[in-house]
């Protein structure tokens, strides 16, 4: 059977939006535009209340997504994500079962729970069954989330180009600044060190 990535997204403090449906308008958005260099089993897609499902070929792919979409969230917008490796069995319709979503389901409980007991950085966790790099990627999702939540809004405009591999020049004239201020934001907020984070990922997890 076939090794698929399982991702749930939910949204953090849902609740607490003034305008849920732009919101969740948002997020399918954001997700839809990261989504266009992976290779996309299942689009994600809203399924009940605030929650989202999609299915990606490589562990690579989802955390590359999720990273981008997370980037391009507006302000006030926050998505928390529970990564599963494994199998994914088709029921009926759209309905699907198998280990992928089981683990998917613990990442996301892990994340709440990490996140309830004070890392409120957190906001993403990988779960998979022997031999995955689940750990391993669940080391550079802290590492991410640490650095995605000390970025204001153009640093995270910056780092979605940067790790979209945009030339710094085309960046600088989107922002409206200098190519030289570009470097230098992508490198200070860390967006340099998390593009290679996630080329070093591709190279070597599935």
């Amino acid at each position: 059977m076939e090794h698929v990535v399982a991702v749930i997204v939910d949204i953090v403090r849902s609740r607490e939006l003034e305008d849920r449906a732009a919101g969740q308008a948002s997020v399918l958005e954001a997700f839809a535009a990261a989504e266009e260099d992976a290779v996309v089993l299942r689009p994600l897609g809203a399924t009940v209340g605030d929650e989202f499902q999609g299915v990606y070929r490589t562990l690579a792919d989802a955390v590359r997504v999720t990273t981008l979409a997370s980037l391009a969230l507006p302000d006030g917008v926050e998505v928390r994500a529970g990564i599963g490796l494994g199998e994914v069995v088709e029921v009926e319709g759209d309905i699907s079962d198998g280990s992928a979503w089981w683990r998917a389901r613990e990442a996301i409980e892990e994340a709440h729970r990490r996140e309830d007991a004070g890392q409120t950085a957190v906001r993403a966790w990988c779960v998979g069954g022997p031999g995955d790099d689940a750990g391993m990627t669940s080391s550079v999702l802290l590492l991410r989330d640490h650095v995605l939540g000390r970025m204001k809004a153009r640093e995270r405009r910056i780092a979605a180009g940067v790790i979209r591999g945009e030339r710094q020049e085309a960046i600088a004239t989107r922002e409206s600044i200098s190519q030289a201020a570009v470097s230098q934001s992508a490198h200070r907020s860390g967006a340099v060190a998390l593009r290679e984070a996630l080329e070093q990922l591709a190279g070597g997890a599935r």
